[in-house]
């Protein structure tokens, strides 16, 4: 049987860059799975806060030079990468100077939520598809981590399903409950529109809050994990609302001791997928 073929994204991972428990997630099941025989890709955004030259992030150019649209602009995409030593990780990083060139990450140096988040996500979750295709490199499974990645699964089942890179590709998306207040605009729905998306399939965008912006990729994607003990008030409804439609698979991300528990029960979730 061959290797699979997993891809993490997130908006963050140790020791490059860690605001949530996201990070650690990224960091440890990854190793484990690379441990039990599984080939993978880690990809995050390349936040102006991530120190290049300690990291000693460099840009692969064979990747780079792709145009990325989010609304009526095209941004141009940069890749670079840098590797987990300790666990012989490779990891690469979407960049753009007008998205992640800023020393932060979310939130300002007041404590203002960026008005352009919207568009960071929406130019990530792009840019991973377009990563992966330059790559020609053929993901069995791409799990996606917490809301800046929720627009993936959708894309995965419209746009590129087509895709002879991503024919057989299966999505996971884990929900965190790193929720924010802010509310994008209504033209995020817009925005996130590609190809063989209806309106239909975005009109709860039109409400762009984070609850709605999770509600997509629990929506679209193959199966979900609940990656928590405890949620907000309204994301627990938002769960129990969605558990009619999809199967939610609950495993929290436990602490170092329960590792083995944990890789187990990720493992055999991949090859379950994967099998379907």
């Amino acid at each position: 049987m061959s290797k699979l073929r997993i891809l993490y994204v997130a908006s963050e991972v140790n020791p490059f860059l860690q605001t949530t428990k996201v990070a650690d997630f990224v960091r440890q099941i990854p190793q484990a799975m690379q441990e039990r025989g599984m080939e993978i890709r880690i990809l995050v955004p390349r936040f102006g806060t991530i120190n290049e030259r300690k990291n000693r992030l460099h840009e692969v150019v064979r990747l780079s030079g792709i145009n990325i649209s989010v609304g009526d602009e095209e941004k141009p995409l940069t890749i670079k990468v840098a590797s987990i030593p300790s666990a012989k990780l490779q990891v690469y990083f979407i960049d753009n100077e007008d998205y992640f060139q800023r020393k932060s990450v979310f939130v300002d140096k007041d404590n203002l939520f960026h008005a352009d988040n919207d568009e960071r996500a929406i130019f990530f979750c792009k840019g991973v598809l377009e990563t992966i295709k330059k790559l020609g490199w053929s993901p069995d499974i791409i799990h996606c981590n917490d809301w800046m990645t929720s627009l993936i699964p959708m894309y995965l089942k419209t746009t590129y399903r087509k895709d002879p890179i991503f024919q057989s590709t299966k999505s996971v998306f884990s929900v965190y409950n790193n929720a924010f207040s802010h509310q994008f605009s209504a033209d995020f729905a817009e925005k996130a529109r590609m190809i063989d998306i209806d309106d239909d399939m975005i009109a709860h965008l039109q409400q762009a809050n984070f609850e709605n912006i999770v509600k997509t990729g629990i929506k679209y994607a193959d199966t979900v994990v609940s990656a928590e003990d405890e949620y907000s008030e309204k994301l627990q409804s938002l769960l129990n609302e969605m558990q009619c439609e999809c199967k939610i698979n609950h495993i929290p991300f436990a602490s170092e001791e329960q590792n083995q528990a944990l890789s187990d029960s990720y493992y055999n979730l991949y090859h379950e997928l994967s099998s379907c």
